[in-house]
Protein backbone atom coordinates (compact mmCIF):
# COMPACT_ATOMS: atom_id res chain seq x y z
CA UNK A 1 0.00 0.00 0.00
CA UNK A 2 0.97 3.62 -0.52
CA UNK A 3 2.74 5.35 2.33
CA UNK A 4 3.35 9.09 2.16
CA UNK A 5 4.02 11.63 4.82
CA UNK A 6 4.83 15.29 5.16
CA UNK A 7 5.29 17.82 7.95
CA UNK A 8 4.44 21.38 6.93
CA UNK A 9 6.01 23.41 9.74
CA UNK A 10 8.43 25.69 7.90
CA UNK A 11 11.58 27.24 9.28
CA UNK A 12 9.99 30.71 9.30
CA UNK A 13 7.45 29.42 11.85
CA UNK A 14 9.55 26.91 13.73
CA UNK A 15 13.05 27.40 15.11
CA UNK A 16 13.41 23.83 16.34
CA UNK A 17 14.10 22.15 13.03
CA UNK A 18 17.47 20.44 13.06
CA UNK A 19 17.34 18.33 9.94
CA UNK A 20 15.26 16.83 7.17
CA UNK A 21 15.23 13.62 5.20
CA UNK A 22 13.71 13.18 1.78
CA UNK A 23 11.97 9.99 0.77
CA UNK A 24 10.87 9.28 -2.76
CA UNK A 25 7.44 7.67 -2.71
CA UNK A 26 4.92 7.43 -5.54
CA UNK A 27 7.38 9.10 -7.85
CA UNK A 28 7.69 12.33 -5.88
CA UNK A 29 9.67 13.57 -2.90
CA UNK A 30 8.16 14.27 0.48
CA UNK A 31 10.04 16.05 3.22
CA UNK A 32 9.97 14.96 6.84
CA UNK A 33 11.13 17.56 9.33
CA UNK A 34 12.66 16.11 12.46
CA UNK A 35 12.12 18.25 15.51
CA UNK A 36 14.67 18.75 18.28
CA UNK A 37 13.68 17.38 21.67
CA UNK A 38 12.83 19.89 24.42
CA UNK A 39 12.19 22.59 21.82
CA UNK A 40 8.99 24.49 21.12
CA UNK A 41 7.58 24.94 17.65
CA UNK A 42 5.35 27.98 17.36
CA UNK A 43 3.19 28.16 14.23
CA UNK A 44 1.10 31.14 13.30
CA UNK A 45 -2.68 30.63 13.18
CA UNK A 46 -3.99 29.64 9.73
CA UNK A 47 -4.64 32.55 7.41
CA UNK A 48 -8.36 32.20 6.70
CA UNK A 49 -8.15 33.64 3.19
CA UNK A 50 -5.20 31.42 2.21
CA UNK A 51 -6.88 28.43 3.80
CA UNK A 52 -10.09 28.95 1.83
CA UNK A 53 -8.10 29.47 -1.37
CA UNK A 54 -6.19 26.22 -0.79
CA UNK A 55 -9.47 24.31 -0.61
CA UNK A 56 -10.71 26.04 -3.77
CA UNK A 57 -7.46 25.06 -5.49
CA UNK A 58 -7.91 21.48 -4.32
CA UNK A 59 -11.42 21.36 -5.73
CA UNK A 60 -10.17 22.65 -9.07
CA UNK A 61 -7.25 20.23 -9.13
CA UNK A 62 -9.53 17.28 -8.46
CA UNK A 63 -11.75 18.30 -11.38
CA UNK A 64 -8.88 18.69 -13.83
CA UNK A 65 -6.29 16.10 -12.84
CA UNK A 66 -6.26 12.35 -13.38
CA UNK A 67 -3.10 11.99 -11.30
CA UNK A 68 -3.09 9.79 -8.17
CA UNK A 69 -4.20 11.58 -5.02
CA UNK A 70 -0.69 11.24 -3.65
CA UNK A 71 0.49 13.67 -6.34
CA UNK A 72 -1.35 16.43 -4.50
CA UNK A 73 1.75 16.81 -2.32
CA UNK A 74 3.52 18.37 -5.33
CA UNK A 75 1.03 21.22 -5.42
CA UNK A 76 1.91 24.39 -3.44
CA UNK A 77 -1.62 24.70 -2.07
CA UNK A 78 -1.31 21.30 -0.35
CA UNK A 79 1.13 22.68 2.24
CA UNK A 80 -0.99 25.70 3.24
CA UNK A 81 -2.14 25.49 6.90
CA UNK A 82 -5.91 25.03 7.00
CA UNK A 83 -8.59 26.33 9.30
CA UNK A 84 -10.60 23.62 11.03
CA UNK A 85 -13.70 24.03 8.85
CA UNK A 86 -11.61 24.07 5.68
CA UNK A 87 -9.82 20.89 6.73
CA UNK A 88 -13.21 19.19 7.14
CA UNK A 89 -14.20 20.37 3.65
CA UNK A 90 -10.93 19.14 2.18
CA UNK A 91 -11.41 15.78 3.87
CA UNK A 92 -14.81 15.41 2.22
CA UNK A 93 -13.53 16.44 -1.21
CA UNK A 94 -10.64 13.97 -1.04
CA UNK A 95 -12.84 11.09 0.08
CA UNK A 96 -15.39 11.85 -2.65
CA UNK A 97 -12.63 11.87 -5.27
CA UNK A 98 -11.15 8.64 -3.91
CA UNK A 99 -14.53 6.90 -3.98
CA UNK A 100 -15.17 7.95 -7.54
CA UNK A 101 -11.78 6.69 -8.72
CA UNK A 102 -12.25 3.34 -6.99
CA UNK A 103 -15.66 3.01 -8.64
CA UNK A 104 -14.19 3.71 -12.06
CA UNK A 105 -11.02 1.66 -11.75
CA UNK A 106 -12.10 -1.39 -9.74
CA UNK A 107 -15.73 -2.02 -10.61
CA UNK A 108 -14.80 -4.91 -12.91
CA UNK A 109 -12.40 -6.37 -10.37
CA UNK A 110 -15.18 -6.33 -7.79
CA UNK A 111 -17.65 -7.91 -10.19
CA UNK A 112 -15.17 -10.70 -10.97
CA UNK A 113 -14.71 -11.40 -7.23
CA UNK A 114 -10.96 -11.53 -7.69
CA UNK A 115 -7.98 -9.77 -6.11
CA UNK A 116 -4.58 -10.02 -7.83
CA UNK A 117 -1.10 -9.24 -6.58
CA UNK A 118 1.50 -9.72 -9.29
CA UNK A 119 1.05 -13.30 -10.47
CA UNK A 120 -1.02 -14.27 -7.44
CA UNK A 121 -4.80 -14.54 -7.61
CA UNK A 122 -7.25 -14.57 -4.72
CA UNK A 123 -10.82 -15.37 -5.81
CA UNK A 124 -13.56 -14.99 -3.25
CA UNK A 125 -17.25 -15.58 -2.80
CA UNK A 126 -19.69 -13.85 -0.49
CA UNK A 127 -23.25 -13.86 0.78
CA UNK A 128 -25.22 -10.90 2.11
CA UNK A 129 -27.31 -11.27 5.25
CA UNK A 130 -29.92 -9.01 6.81
CA UNK A 131 -30.81 -5.38 6.31
CA UNK A 132 -28.04 -2.84 5.79
CA UNK A 133 -27.61 -0.43 8.73
CA UNK A 134 -27.57 3.30 8.04
CA UNK A 135 -23.81 3.35 8.67
CA UNK A 136 -23.15 0.60 6.11
CA UNK A 137 -22.86 -3.17 6.16
CA UNK A 138 -20.41 -5.16 8.22
CA UNK A 139 -17.80 -7.29 6.41
CA UNK A 140 -16.71 -10.70 7.72
CA UNK A 141 -13.59 -12.19 6.10
CA UNK A 142 -13.60 -15.93 6.79
CA UNK A 143 -10.42 -17.96 6.18
CA UNK A 144 -10.51 -21.61 5.15
CA UNK A 145 -8.35 -24.42 6.46
CA UNK A 146 -5.98 -26.75 4.66
CA UNK A 147 -2.58 -25.45 3.69
CA UNK A 148 0.45 -27.55 2.81
CA UNK A 149 -1.83 -29.72 0.69
CA UNK A 150 -2.72 -30.29 -2.98
CA UNK A 151 -4.91 -27.57 -4.53
CA UNK A 152 -7.97 -29.83 -4.62
CA UNK A 153 -7.80 -30.24 -0.82
CA UNK A 154 -7.65 -26.49 -0.27
CA UNK A 155 -10.41 -25.99 -2.84
CA UNK A 156 -12.62 -28.34 -0.81
CA UNK A 157 -11.75 -26.45 2.36
CA UNK A 158 -12.74 -23.19 0.65
CA UNK A 159 -16.07 -24.64 -0.45
CA UNK A 160 -16.73 -25.71 3.14
CA UNK A 161 -15.80 -22.28 4.51
CA UNK A 162 -18.26 -20.56 2.18
CA UNK A 163 -21.19 -22.09 4.05
CA UNK A 164 -19.68 -22.61 7.48
CA UNK A 165 -21.23 -19.62 9.26
CA UNK A 166 -24.31 -17.42 8.95
CA UNK A 167 -24.88 -13.85 10.08
CA UNK A 168 -27.76 -11.79 11.34
CA UNK A 169 -26.38 -8.92 9.29
CA UNK A 170 -23.38 -8.38 7.09
CA UNK A 171 -21.37 -9.60 4.13
CA UNK A 172 -19.88 -13.02 4.80
CA UNK A 173 -16.86 -13.34 2.50
CA UNK A 174 -14.72 -16.44 2.02
CA UNK A 175 -11.53 -15.92 -0.02
CA UNK A 176 -9.56 -18.74 -1.58
CA UNK A 177 -5.91 -18.51 -0.52
CA UNK A 178 -3.59 -17.49 -3.39
CA UNK A 179 -1.16 -20.33 -2.56
CA UNK A 180 -1.29 -23.84 -1.13
CA UNK A 181 1.60 -23.40 1.31
CA UNK A 182 1.30 -24.33 4.99
CA UNK A 183 1.26 -20.62 5.90
CA UNK A 184 -1.20 -19.76 3.16
CA UNK A 185 -2.92 -17.01 5.20
CA UNK A 186 0.04 -15.17 6.63
CA UNK A 187 2.47 -14.69 3.78
CA UNK A 188 3.34 -11.02 3.06
CA UNK A 189 1.07 -10.70 0.02
CA UNK A 190 -1.99 -11.42 2.17
CA UNK A 191 -1.73 -8.05 3.92
CA UNK A 192 -1.71 -6.22 0.58
CA UNK A 193 -4.54 -8.28 -0.87
CA UNK A 194 -6.76 -7.92 2.18
CA UNK A 195 -6.09 -4.20 2.30
CA UNK A 196 -7.23 -3.87 -1.31
CA UNK A 197 -10.22 -6.12 -0.68
CA UNK A 198 -11.37 -4.01 2.27
CA UNK A 199 -10.80 -0.79 0.35
CA UNK A 200 -12.96 -2.12 -2.50
CA UNK A 201 -15.80 -3.22 -0.26
CA UNK A 202 -15.89 0.09 1.62
CA UNK A 203 -16.57 1.88 -1.64
CA UNK A 204 -18.28 -0.69 -3.87
CA UNK A 205 -20.41 -2.54 -1.31
CA UNK A 206 -21.12 0.24 1.18
CA UNK A 207 -19.19 -1.44 4.00
CA UNK A 208 -18.72 0.40 7.27
CA UNK A 209 -14.92 0.60 7.69
CA UNK A 210 -15.36 0.31 11.46
CA UNK A 211 -17.23 -3.01 11.14
CA UNK A 212 -14.70 -5.28 9.40
CA UNK A 213 -14.12 -8.64 11.09
CA UNK A 214 -11.72 -11.53 10.52
CA UNK A 215 -12.23 -15.17 11.45
CA UNK A 216 -10.81 -18.51 10.38
CA UNK A 217 -10.77 -22.25 11.05
CA UNK A 218 -7.74 -24.56 11.33
CA UNK A 219 -5.09 -23.11 8.98
CA UNK A 220 -7.46 -20.16 8.72
CA UNK A 221 -7.18 -19.88 12.49
CA UNK A 222 -3.40 -19.83 12.09
CA UNK A 223 -3.92 -16.84 9.82
CA UNK A 224 -6.14 -15.04 12.34
CA UNK A 225 -3.48 -15.44 15.03
CA UNK A 226 -1.03 -13.68 12.68
CA UNK A 227 -3.22 -11.11 10.93
CA UNK A 228 -5.18 -9.85 13.92
CA UNK A 229 -2.10 -8.23 15.51
CA UNK A 230 -0.24 -7.15 12.40
CA UNK A 231 -3.29 -5.55 10.73
CA UNK A 232 -4.88 -4.53 14.04
CA UNK A 233 -6.13 -1.13 12.89
CA UNK A 234 -8.34 -2.81 10.27
CA UNK A 235 -10.44 -5.01 12.53
CA UNK A 236 -13.50 -4.51 14.71
CA UNK A 237 -12.89 -7.98 16.22
CA UNK A 238 -11.17 -11.27 15.39
CA UNK A 239 -12.00 -14.93 15.99
CA UNK A 240 -9.53 -17.83 15.92
CA UNK A 241 -11.00 -21.32 15.56
CA UNK A 242 -8.84 -24.47 15.90
CA UNK A 243 -5.60 -22.87 14.77
CA UNK A 244 -2.02 -22.60 16.00
CA UNK A 245 -0.22 -19.29 16.75
CA UNK A 246 3.27 -20.41 15.74
CA UNK A 247 4.73 -18.27 18.49
CA UNK A 248 3.16 -14.96 17.46
CA UNK A 249 2.72 -12.23 20.10
CA UNK A 250 -0.78 -10.87 20.67
CA UNK A 251 0.38 -7.60 22.25
CA UNK A 252 -0.89 -5.59 19.28
CA UNK A 253 -4.51 -6.79 19.65
CA UNK A 254 -4.95 -4.38 22.56
CA UNK A 255 -7.83 -2.71 20.69
CA UNK A 256 -9.09 -5.80 18.81
CA UNK A 257 -11.53 -7.98 20.76
CA UNK A 258 -10.20 -11.50 20.26
CA UNK A 259 -12.12 -14.78 20.40
CA UNK A 260 -10.14 -18.00 20.81
CA UNK A 261 -11.68 -21.48 20.56
CA UNK A 262 -10.10 -24.89 20.25
CA UNK A 263 -11.22 -28.43 21.01
CA UNK A 264 -10.09 -29.92 24.31
CA UNK A 265 -8.91 -33.03 22.42
CA UNK A 266 -7.30 -31.18 19.51
CA UNK A 267 -3.80 -32.37 20.38
CA UNK A 268 -2.23 -32.14 16.89
CA UNK A 269 0.58 -29.57 17.04
CA UNK A 270 -0.49 -29.11 20.69
CA UNK A 271 -3.30 -26.80 19.59
CA UNK A 272 -5.27 -27.51 22.77
CA UNK A 273 -2.39 -26.82 25.13
CA UNK A 274 -1.15 -23.75 23.27
CA UNK A 275 -4.69 -22.40 22.89
CA UNK A 276 -5.18 -22.64 26.65
CA UNK A 277 -1.84 -20.87 27.20
CA UNK A 278 -2.80 -18.04 24.85
CA UNK A 279 -6.18 -17.72 26.56
CA UNK A 280 -4.41 -17.36 29.90
CA UNK A 281 -2.08 -14.78 28.40
CA UNK A 282 -5.01 -12.71 27.11
CA UNK A 283 -6.51 -12.78 30.61
CA UNK A 284 -3.21 -11.59 32.08
CA UNK A 285 -2.95 -8.73 29.59
CA UNK A 286 -6.56 -7.74 30.27
CA UNK A 287 -5.85 -7.59 34.01
CA UNK A 288 -2.74 -5.47 33.45
CA UNK A 289 -4.51 -3.17 30.97
CA UNK A 290 -8.28 -3.23 31.76
CA UNK A 291 -9.10 -0.83 28.93
CA UNK A 292 -7.92 -3.32 26.31
CA UNK A 293 -7.56 -7.00 25.40
CA UNK A 294 -11.26 -7.81 25.39
CA UNK A 295 -11.46 -11.54 24.80
CA UNK A 296 -13.64 -14.64 24.62
CA UNK A 297 -11.96 -18.00 25.21
CA UNK A 298 -13.54 -21.45 25.12
CA UNK A 299 -11.56 -24.67 25.18
CA UNK A 300 -14.44 -26.85 23.96
CA UNK A 301 -14.89 -29.83 26.26
CA UNK A 302 -14.90 -33.21 24.57
CA UNK A 303 -14.22 -31.74 21.12
CA UNK A 304 -11.38 -32.53 18.78
CA UNK A 305 -10.26 -30.50 15.80
CA UNK A 306 -13.86 -30.23 14.59
CA UNK A 307 -16.05 -28.42 17.12
CA UNK A 308 -19.39 -29.44 15.58
CA UNK A 309 -20.35 -25.86 14.79
CA UNK A 310 -20.32 -24.79 18.44
CA UNK A 311 -17.59 -22.28 17.61
CA UNK A 312 -20.23 -20.18 15.81
CA UNK A 313 -20.95 -18.80 19.28
CA UNK A 314 -18.14 -16.34 18.68
CA UNK A 315 -19.93 -14.49 15.86
CA UNK A 316 -22.67 -12.77 17.88
CA UNK A 317 -20.01 -11.93 20.48
CA UNK A 318 -17.87 -10.30 17.79
CA UNK A 319 -20.85 -8.43 16.34
CA UNK A 320 -21.13 -6.39 19.55
CA UNK A 321 -17.94 -4.51 18.72
CA UNK A 322 -17.08 -1.59 16.47
CA UNK A 323 -13.55 -0.50 15.65
CA UNK A 324 -12.22 2.66 17.27
CA UNK A 325 -9.84 4.06 14.62
CA UNK A 326 -8.37 6.56 17.09
CA UNK A 327 -7.95 4.63 20.35
CA UNK A 328 -6.56 6.38 23.41
CA UNK A 329 -3.81 3.78 23.73
CA UNK A 330 -1.95 1.91 21.00
CA UNK A 331 0.33 -1.08 21.52
CA UNK A 332 2.22 -1.73 18.30
CA UNK A 333 4.66 -4.62 18.13
CA UNK A 334 5.94 -5.71 14.74
CA UNK A 335 5.14 -9.38 14.13
CA UNK A 336 5.58 -11.42 10.97
CA UNK A 337 5.25 -9.19 7.91
CA UNK A 338 6.13 -5.72 9.18
CA UNK A 339 3.85 -2.71 8.79
CA UNK A 340 4.58 0.99 8.33
CA UNK A 341 1.64 2.19 10.36
CA UNK A 342 -0.81 1.22 13.09
CA UNK A 343 -3.74 3.50 13.96
CA UNK A 344 -2.20 6.98 14.50
CA UNK A 345 1.42 5.82 14.72
CA UNK A 346 3.84 5.24 11.85
CA UNK A 347 7.52 4.96 11.05
CA UNK A 348 9.46 6.19 8.00
CA UNK A 349 9.63 3.56 5.23
CA UNK A 350 13.33 2.89 5.68
CA UNK A 351 12.91 2.27 9.41
CA UNK A 352 10.36 -0.54 9.36
CA UNK A 353 11.95 -3.20 11.56
CA UNK A 354 10.97 -6.51 13.05
CA UNK A 355 10.83 -6.87 16.81
CA UNK A 356 10.11 -3.17 17.27
CA UNK A 357 7.64 -1.94 19.86
CA UNK A 358 5.81 1.30 20.55
CA UNK A 359 3.31 1.80 23.35
CA UNK A 360 1.69 5.24 23.16
CA UNK A 361 -1.16 6.93 24.98
CA UNK A 362 -2.91 10.19 24.20
CA UNK A 363 -4.45 12.27 26.96
CA UNK A 364 -5.94 15.52 25.72
CA UNK A 365 -3.17 17.54 24.10
CA UNK A 366 -0.39 15.24 25.35
CA UNK A 367 0.88 12.13 23.61
CA UNK A 368 3.00 9.92 25.84
CA UNK A 369 5.37 7.42 24.27
CA UNK A 370 5.38 5.05 27.23
CA UNK A 371 7.73 2.50 25.76
CA UNK A 372 9.79 2.14 22.60
CA UNK A 373 12.09 -0.58 21.36
CA UNK A 374 14.09 -0.74 18.14
CA UNK A 375 12.54 2.53 16.94
CA UNK A 376 14.66 5.49 15.88
CA UNK A 377 12.06 7.89 14.45
CA UNK A 378 8.32 7.96 14.93
CA UNK A 379 5.56 9.70 13.02
CA UNK A 380 2.52 10.66 15.08
CA UNK A 381 -0.67 11.42 13.14
CA UNK A 382 -3.01 13.95 14.73
CA UNK A 383 -6.50 15.15 13.93
CA UNK A 384 -9.24 17.38 15.31
CA UNK A 385 -11.15 14.25 16.29
CA UNK A 386 -8.26 13.49 18.65
CA UNK A 387 -6.95 16.88 19.80
CA UNK A 388 -7.58 20.59 19.32
CA UNK A 389 -5.15 21.37 16.50
CA UNK A 390 -5.47 25.10 17.16
CA UNK A 391 -3.70 24.53 20.49
CA UNK A 392 -0.26 23.21 21.37
CA UNK A 393 0.35 19.49 21.34
CA UNK A 394 3.08 17.82 23.37
CA UNK A 395 4.86 14.56 22.67
CA UNK A 396 6.75 13.19 25.65
CA UNK A 397 8.95 10.14 26.18
CA UNK A 398 9.21 9.44 29.86
CA UNK A 399 10.26 12.76 31.40
CA UNK A 400 11.66 14.08 28.13
CA UNK A 401 9.64 16.39 25.90
CA UNK A 402 10.23 15.55 22.25
CA UNK A 403 7.85 18.09 20.75
CA UNK A 404 5.68 20.99 21.77
CA UNK A 405 3.82 23.12 19.27
CA UNK A 406 0.81 23.80 17.11
CA UNK A 407 0.57 21.28 14.28
CA UNK A 408 -0.89 22.67 11.06
CA UNK A 409 -3.67 20.91 9.20
CA UNK A 410 -2.74 20.34 5.57
CA UNK A 411 -4.21 18.81 2.45
CA UNK A 412 -0.98 16.85 2.08
CA UNK A 413 -1.46 15.07 5.40
CA UNK A 414 -5.08 14.25 4.60
CA UNK A 415 -4.31 13.00 1.09
CA UNK A 416 -1.29 10.94 2.18
CA UNK A 417 -3.14 9.14 4.97
CA UNK A 418 -6.07 8.44 2.63
CA UNK A 419 -3.78 7.17 -0.14
CA UNK A 420 -2.10 4.79 2.28
CA UNK A 421 -5.19 3.20 3.78
CA UNK A 422 -8.20 4.02 1.56
CA UNK A 423 -10.16 4.39 4.78
CA UNK A 424 -12.13 7.58 5.55
CA UNK A 425 -11.77 7.06 9.30
CA UNK A 426 -7.98 6.69 9.13
CA UNK A 427 -7.43 10.09 7.52
CA UNK A 428 -5.42 12.55 9.60
CA UNK A 429 -5.03 16.29 9.12
CA UNK A 430 -1.55 16.69 10.63
CA UNK A 431 1.62 14.83 11.55
CA UNK A 432 4.47 15.20 14.03
CA UNK A 433 7.86 13.63 13.39
CA UNK A 434 10.02 12.93 16.44
CA UNK A 435 13.34 11.27 17.08
CA UNK A 436 13.45 8.73 19.89
CA UNK A 437 16.27 9.38 22.39
CA UNK A 438 19.30 7.16 21.56
CA UNK A 439 19.21 5.45 24.94
CA UNK A 440 16.06 3.65 23.79
CA UNK A 441 17.69 2.08 20.74
CA UNK A 442 19.04 -1.49 20.83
Amino acid sequence: MIFAFYHTLRSRACNSIIGKAAYRILGFSLVVLYLHSRQTCVAAPPDNAKSAQAVANLQQWLKESDAPLGKIAEQPFAAVPLAKADAATARGLLWQAHRERIRQERRQEHAQKLITDGDLRMPYDYHVFGKAPATGRSLWISLHGGGGAPPKVNDAQWENQKRLYKLDEGIYLAPRAPTDNWNLWHEPHIDRMFARLIENFIVLADVDPNRVFILGYSAGGDGVYQLAPRMADRWAAASMMAGHPNGVSLLSVRNVPFALQVGERDSAYSRNRVGREYGDKLAEMRTADPGGYEHFVNIRQGKGHWMDGEDAEALPWMAKFTRNPRPQRVVWQQTGHNQRRSYWLAVPPDQVKGDSLVIATRDGQTINLEETKNVKSLLVHVDDQMQDLDQEIRVIHGKQELFRGVVPRTITALAASLAERGDPDLMFAGMIAVEIPPGNLP
